[in-house]
């Protein structure tokens, strides 16, 4: 899949997303407003929501693009698929769309309330409130075949599964900055903890005390399968979305293998320590504005906020469909 390009006459935009597509469509109610809403008061009682809403949208746009096909109930779907069914978030999408169709019926996709909520939720965790681009339309069926980048990936494996979405080595650092609220459990870190590449030790680059701290939490025998552990150990800003996370695994803290090789890979270790030190916004990288065609050619994003905002907007037009294609589902867990 290439990068989306955009069209004269709507500026900013992927395709035909626009920002602002809902405008005057549902009489004297903001769409957005409605989602924001919803997605505040459940931010209220929970901040986990941000993390569930980030992986929510990045495991829908990555199969079959951004199309709600996630969210699709059934045996033989993608939310019965392997890497889907710890996944959360879609109660928030539910009570999303209820509040929308109550006052514009038939007008507002799935897709895009995944996309909208995701954006509400990261500026309510502290980062950053770019423009998100609407006007998709969500799909017909699911999947039958999920894959997603692993965790366990080299650098190199990666950046190849991320260039086939049409993303460059900075989309790819960016959005797995999303790591900065992410968790994962006891059962995807055990390799490092204490048999790293078959050694029986473990993982030598990890921070000592942190391994100690990890293998207390995850016990070589009958590890918690459930027990949640932060990527980003920083008890301060494990909620937060900023740029703390490249921080860590500069210093030898990063939990995932992926996290821990973006600091020592040639590849993207410039990039990590460019943003870890989060330099002023460059020229031409606002929040979700332009198409990000040119970003990561020959220069290095240095500024989290502005890179992440643009970075999320480039996944969020994956594949998308537009116009007649697809359909605005009345509820998100079923086609029409």
């Amino acid at each position: 899949m290439s990068e989306a390009m955009g069209t004269a006459g709507c500026v900013p935009c992927h395709g035909a997303l626009q920002v602002g597509f809902y405008d005057e469509q549902c009489g004297a109610n903001d769409v957005e407003s409605i989602v924001r809403g919803v997605v505040t008061t459940s931010f209220a009682s929970d901040q986990t929501i941000v993390a569930a809403l980030l992986r929510l949208q990045f495991h829908d746009c990555f199969v079959t693009g951004c199309d709600a096909s996630l969210l699709l109930d059934g045996n033989s779907t993608e939310k019965n698929a392997s890497p889907n069914r710890s996944m959360r978030g879609y109660e928030i999408i539910d009570e999303a769309k209820a509040a929308v169709e109550a006052l514009c019926p038939d007008l507002v996709s799935c897709a895009d309330i995944i996309a909208i909520a995701t954006r509400d939720a990261v500026s309510l965790a502290g980062g950053p409130s770019y423009n998100v681009q609407t006007g998709r339309r969500d799909g017909l069926s699911a999947a039958t075949t999920v894959n997603l980048p692993s965790p366990s990936f080299t650098v190199s494996q990666s950046i190849a599964a991320f260039k086939t979405e049409g993303f460059n080595v900075n989309d790819m650092v960016l959005l797995l900055g999303a790591h900065t609220v992410g968790v994962t459990h006891c059962p995807l870190i055990q390799s490092r903890l204490y048999n790293f590449h078959g050694t029986g030790n473990p993982d030598p680059s990890m921070d000592k005390t942190l391994a100690s701290q990890l293998r207390t939490i995850c016990p070589n025998t009958n590890p918690p399968p459930g027990t949640p552990v932060f990527l980003d150990q920083n008890t301060s800003s494990a909620f937060v979305v900023d740029n703390d996370f490249f921080k860590q695994i500069l210093s030898n803290r990063g939990i995932l293998q992926i996290d821990r090789a973006l600091a020592l890979d040639p590849a993207t270790r410039n990039i990590v320590t460019a943003l870890a030190s989060d330099g002023p916004s460059s020229p031409g990288l606002g929040l979700g504005r332009g198409s990000g065609r040119g970003r990561g050619r020959g220069r290095i994003v240095s500024n989290f906020m502005s890179g992440f905002g643009e970075a999320m907007v480039k996944m969020g037009a994956l594949q998308v469909l537009t116009g007649s294609q697809g359909e605005i589902r009345k509820s998100c867990r079923v086609a029409n």
